[in-house]
């Protein structure tokens, strides 16, 4: 029965895409992708250096995938191994991406703070083929692939048992620094100070980016959203679109976030925490959810939920939520 619910909501989400006449393709802002060809500098051999830190590392030491800098060990918990280092050849370590206090980079993901198990479920997905991306994702599936449940679990109780933080600034603008996206597929602002218009997009950056690219968990980031986005989202997110019209309440195009997610949307037993979250990374989800690249019984509330979300209403929910205090 839930299999064949799955596969009606999944009917409605690519019908009403049929029939709303949209030809949608992936935001390029959401989805930042280095150009083919892009490479990292060759290391000279410099080791670098942050403030409050005792460590030292190469640059060869800051990217490799199964041993990513730890610059602060006593800010949080102890890490299981294959969160600090994996497990060759397949299994990248967590703190890679999602480093060690969990926060992430636009890129990637933030999981301090959700729920074990909703972790544990997301590895299971990409495992199985239920979670991928409209533009891919073949490192996580294939860590998924290659990781146990043990190490799946443990990495899943380290993060929950992080703190979640403020790590991003939302700034409402016209314009945004002129930007490339680098080796990883992080954003960066290019440094001749020019601008562009903002347009329609989110564009998400470091705060500082020579320190983003050493992993330094003190370096958080900013997003640039369109003026008036926030207002937009909070409406939408608050009331799902339902308004009164002729002396009668008229049903919106999606439902209040909160009833699934918590009055703060902070999360609900399993149903995983949003506020603060990157904005790029939230758009992506919805998008993702609405063409199909997440499927599954985890997630079929979830659909008829997005299905009537136009692109700049998925920025505008994802302005406002990301401006949230985590």
């Amino acid at each position: 029965m839930k299999r064949l619910l799955v596969l009606a909501l999944a009917a409605l989400c690519a019908t009403a895409i049929r029939v709303s006449g949209q030809a949608e393709t992936p935001p390029a802002w959401a989805y930042p992708q280095a150009p083919p060809g892009t490479q990292r500098p060759p290391d000279d051999g410099k080791v670098y250096r942050l403030e409050g830190s005792a460590a030292g590392f190469t640059a060869t030491q800051i990217n490799d995938p199964f041993a990513p800098p730890d610059w602060y060990p006593n800010e949080h918990p102890p890490m299981p191994e294959i969160v600090a280092h994996g497990r060759k050849p397949d299994v990248r370590a967590c703190g890679q991406c999602h480093m060690p206090h969990g926060l992430g980079h636009p890129e990637s993901s933030g999981l301090a703070g959700l729920p074990a198990d909703y972790i544990v479920e997301q590895m299971h997905a990409y495992r199985d083929g239920r979670r991928k991306s409209s533009v891919g994702n073949s490192i996580m599936i294939a860590i998924s692939k290659g990781a146990t449940d043990e190490e799946m679990r443990a990495g899943a109780e380290y993060y929950s048992s992080v703190k979640p933080q403020k790590w991003l600034r939302i700034v409402e603008s016209d314009t945004v620094p002129t930007t490339f996206v680098g080796v990883g597929n992080m954003r960066f602002p290019t440094t001749d100070g020019k601008k562009e218009p903002l347009g329609q997009r989110i564009i998400e950056l470091p705060e500082d980016s020579e320190k983003a690219e050493l992993r330094d968990s003190h370096s958080s980031f900013v997003a640039y959203v369109p003026r008036g986005s926030i207002a937009k989202g909070q409406e939408l997110a608050a009331t799902g679109g339902d308004h009164v019209e002729n002396g009668k309440i008229v049903k919106g195009k999606t439902v209040a976030c909160g009833i699934c997610h918590g009055a703060q949307l902070k999360g609900l037993g399993n149903v995983p925490n949003l506020a603060g979250r990157s904005p790029i990374y939230l758009v992506r989800q919805m998008y993702d959810f609405k063409h199909g690249a997440r499927t599954g019984k985890e997630v079929a509330l979830m659909v008829p939920v997005v299905v009537g979300l136009s692109q700049d209403d998925m920025l505008n929910l994802a302005a406002y939520i990301s401006s949230l205090q985590p």
